[in-house]
């Protein structure tokens, strides 16, 4: 990332000095992720120095939060025909911002800190059009695309590899406390627009049609489509997550 900020900057000299701050002048790349949260997320109520103590504090006390996030550009890199480098979603993509932003926040959850951890998520709301609560687990590897619309309850546990389009919710199905939310296996590919509603559990490598609304259970490595959701002719990908495959294969 180093590199290809320091390239960034000579070939667009006016934005030198934004590559220098947001990247160059850190010596981690977690010094580097603390100074660019906190600019966007930057607020009178919680000023910038204030924020970039906090996610420093979180990530120097969670060595998990640095390695998921690593894994996350990664994740862009790999699976985003549009993300042709790595500092790219540091940078500019409001869903790696939104995800960063939340795992500091669940971190803050953790803590009991639930105050501040309800602020970031209130920020991050406003910022990036993305609700998650501070309470939901998010694994490693995700890819959040174009983000917008995101709504994501406190009991919604996303593992591994996981890729998730704009305008989904994640979300529950009735006023009831305790376990309400979506559990969310490895390598789901969750399509744009799509709703996955109440404590349903989407098994590994299942491929979630844009659109689609599911209440009940799914189980791995199937094709879901369709409101109410069904399974549909064809299994899906190991991890439709990696290939980003939006098409259906179906005998309908």
């Amino acid at each position: 990332m180093r590199a290809e900020a320091a390239a960034a900057a000579a070939g667009e000299p006016v934005l030198a000095s934004y590559f220098h701050n947001t990247v160059l002048r850190h010596k981690t790349l977690d010094r580097a992720l603390a100074y660019q949260l906190a600019s966007v997320l930057d607020h009178a109520a919680l000023t910038a120095t204030a924020l970039q103590e906090v996610i420093a504090g979180a990530m120097a006390d969670d060595p998990e939060i640095s390695r998921c996030m690593q894994a996350d550009i990664c994740a862009w890199y790999d699976r985003d025909p549009a993300c042709d480098q790595y500092l790219t979603p540091f940078l500019y993509f409001k869903g790696f911002h939104a995800l960063q932003s939340h795992r500091i926040a669940h971190w803050l959850w953790r803590k009991g800190r639930h105050t501040l951890a309800l602020y970031f998520q209130s920020r991050v709301s406003e910022q990036f059009a993305v609700d998650i609560h501070p309470a939901a687990h998010f694994g490693c590897g995700i890819m959040i695309d174009h983000a917008t619309g995101l709504v994501v309850g406190e009991t919604t546990v996303v593992e591994d590899d996981v890729s998730i389009l704009h305008s989904v919710t994640l979300g529950g199905s009735g006023s009831g406390g305790g376990d309400r939310h979506p559990k969310i296996g490895r390598g789901v590919m969750i399509g744009a627009g799509a709703k996955v509603l109440g404590p349903i559990h989407i098994g590994e490598g299942v491929k979630i049609a844009a659109g689609s609304l599911l209440l009940r259970d799914v189980p791995a490595h199937s094709t879901v489509a369709g409101v109410p959701g069904r399974i549909v002719a064809g299994k899906s990908a190991a991890a439709p997550a990696y290939t980003m495959d939006q098409t259906l294969d179906s005998d309908d």
